[in-house]
């Protein structure tokens, strides 16, 4: 682990947070984004109920969408701030979703915890995705899911957000094309890996715009299966 990458990471998200929160929950949009997002994750998750764990959490926007869905739902990130957020989402809600402060390269659960790992937003910004997935992976029951959402935020480079980084940190966060997110998923042994663009969700960021700083453009979901 870099410590030094991780709590610039960390304090960014701290940071940010409040300004992330306020976005998603635009009331404009919210409802809209709701019925969105279930149309993307339901199909992606085995029915319901399942035991899930959504890493690097923030907010807590889809650890609460899947437990009002029915699942078990943990969320866990390392951003204090976006803790605190989700916190106050989940007991709001009437299934909250348990909300614990954890690592998304390396969750700290016993082998087999989940029938489904998820994430949002979150592999452009790992230091290490090759060992999260691997981590992810041995997190599974036989036969469970990733699924993931992300897109090619930033295609020119990342700049300095997050200060003077290492070309080799952070693999993903100047990626090409989302391909080099699925081969993530099959090295690490993954079966069935699919690459969904997210049609309905570019037309809401068309219609009603997208945080300020950010672009329009296609994000996708990328998922896999572990065989048994």
């Amino acid at each position: 682990m870099n410590p030094q990458l991780q709590d610039t990471i960390n304090a960014y998200w701290t940071d940010r947070a409040p300004e992330y929160d306020a976005y998603q929950q635009r009331p404009e949009r919210r409802d809209l984004d709701r019925d969105a997002w279930v149309r993307v994750w339901s199909p992606a998750l085995p029915p319901a109920p399942v035991d899930v764990l959504d890493v690097g959490t923030g907010s807590g926007h889809v650890a609460c969408l899947l437990a009002d869905l029915g699942h078990r739902v943990t969320g866990i990130d390392l951003a204090d701030g976006m803790l605190d957020i989700a916190r106050g989402h989940a007991a709001a809600s009437v299934r909250p979703p348990r909300i614990l402060a954890g690592d998304a390269v390396a969750p700290d659960f016993p082998p087999a915890s989940y029938d489904a790992v998820v994430g949002r937003y979150v592999m452009w910004t790992l230091r290490d995705p090759d060992a999260a997935v691997a981590s992810w992976v041995r997190l599974l029951r036989p036969g469970g899911v990733v699924a993931v959402v992300d897109s090619t935020w930033f295609t020119d480079g990342l700049g300095n957000l997050y200060g003077d980084r290492p070309d080799a940190t952070l693999p993903l966060a100047d990626a090409r094309t989302i391909d080099e997110t699925a081969e993530v998923l099959r090295r690490a042994g993954l079966a069935d890996v699919t690459v969904t663009p997210l049609e309905e969700v570019l037309e809401l960021d068309r219609a009603h715009g997208v945080a300020p700083g950010h672009d329009v453009q296609l994000q996708y979901l990328v998922s896999g299966r572990l065989a048994g």
